[in-house]
């Protein structure tokens, strides 16, 4: 597995809907990497993925903590039939009642983080809880420092080979006209 082997026990992937859905941009499936094995084992739900990823670093991830063996087949292989992204290790859970949603930009550059408030507000950014937490007093104990809007990392050799990737050495340099400056 390219761009992730060498650390892959210390990260959690998830991967962004397949590309043929209605769901595209959005995440579709989660899941770890054992540690022995190195296989990938999908995880149920978020929550779980989450409770996994928070404590990873601490306590690695095996096949075992899925009921499984490492001597059974993958549950998912890494491929280029989806988009696959890496999560960092140890982000902390969605405070209780909030939800952590990704988003995939169009041109597969990279995944913004949002939280989604137990209203259904979506925030953006940590002024935006803030705000929100000031509103909320109901929210006890929830701090900004609470959220994390850390982008996974995009694995570019499963990005389809129909998007034209950005990269700073192929950007036109800025022109300015002797009037401007």
């Amino acid at each position: 597995m390219k761009g992730a082997q060498e650390n892959s026990h210390s990260k959690t992937p998830s991967t962004p809907a397949k590309r043929s859905g209605s769901s595209l941009g959005s995440v579709d499936e989660y899941a770890a990497q054992c540690k022995n094995c190195m296989k990938w084992r999908v995880i149920d739900t978020q929550e779980e993925f989450e409770e996994i990823r928070s404590k990873f670093i601490d306590e690695p991830f095996y096949c075992s903590k899925r009921g499984k063996s490492c001597d059974d087949p993958a549950d998912l292989e890494y491929d280029s039939t989806r988009t696959w992204v890496m999560d960092k290790p140890n982000l902390p859970k969605a405070p209780e009642g909030f939800r952590r949603t990704l988003v995939l930009r169009k041109d597969y550059s990279k995944l913004d983080a949002y939280y989604i408030t137990p209203t259904g507000k979506k925030l953006r950014t940590r002024n935006e809880i803030a705000v929100y937490l000031k509103d909320h007093p109901e929210h006890k104990g929830v701090s900004v420092t609470d959220f994390d809007f850390s982008s996974p990392k995009v694995m570019q050799d499963t990005v389809p080979e129909y998007f034209e990737q950005k990269d700073s050495a192929t950007k036109r340099p800025k022109v300015v006209f002797k009037d401007e400056a």
